[in-house]
């Protein structure tokens, strides 16, 4: 009998990692949303990490993280790094170009509580006097990564709210600098 139920519980784990190890190798994520300002008041809060304070959906997780700013002030080169609490973990973000006021392109490196590199984009499309705002992270999933993204339901389902909170209040920002 006890063998039995080692048995059935080994297939259970074999077909459980292998579900696991079928699941996409990359994953995308994107979000958009309309803020009414030109791009030229928009792109500021992303090409400065120093405005991230303002609008980033995870600037107050932990009240006392510690963050640094280095490189240059602002666009190419200018990296921010952070550690925190275990809801904030560490990494730090470096802007790998900078297209005054379409495009910004950053290297996201995560290195607590796990580590990986992903690709993140933020386009600004103008529309008369209005910005569409496009947020885009891009990484490969690991084993491990795969594993925890199926259990939290998917990456888009665990990061696509943040991006969402983080467009609107971006949006806030942005609308009431033009008052």
């Amino acid at each position: 009998m006890i063998k039995k139920v080692f048995l059935g519980l080994a297939a259970a784990l074999i077909l459980l990692a292998a579900f696991v190890a079928l699941q996409p190798a990359s994953y995308t994520v994107t979000r958009s949303a309309v803020v009414n300002a030109p791009p030229e008041r928009v792109f500021p809060l992303v090409n400065d990490f120093h405005a991230w304070e303002q609008w980033s959906p995870w600037a107050k997780i932990d009240p006392e993280m510690s963050v640094a700013y280095y490189g240059a002030e602002a666009g190419q080169g200018a990296v921010y790094a952070w550690s925190g609490n275990d809801d904030a973990g560490e990494g730090r973000m470096t802007i790998l170009e900078s297209q005054t006021p379409s495009l910004i392109r950053i290297r996201l490196e995560f290195l607590r509580p796990f580590q990986s590199v992903n690709a993140t984009e933020f386009s600004f499309r103008p529309e008369g006097d209005r910005t569409e705002v496009q947020w885009t992270m891009r990484g490969d999933n690991g084993f491990m990564e795969k594993a925890v993204f199926l259990a939290m339901g998917g990456i888009d389902k665990a990061v696509g709210p943040d991006f969402e909170k983080g467009l609107a209040q971006m949006k806030a920002v942005a609308e009431a600098a033009g008052r």
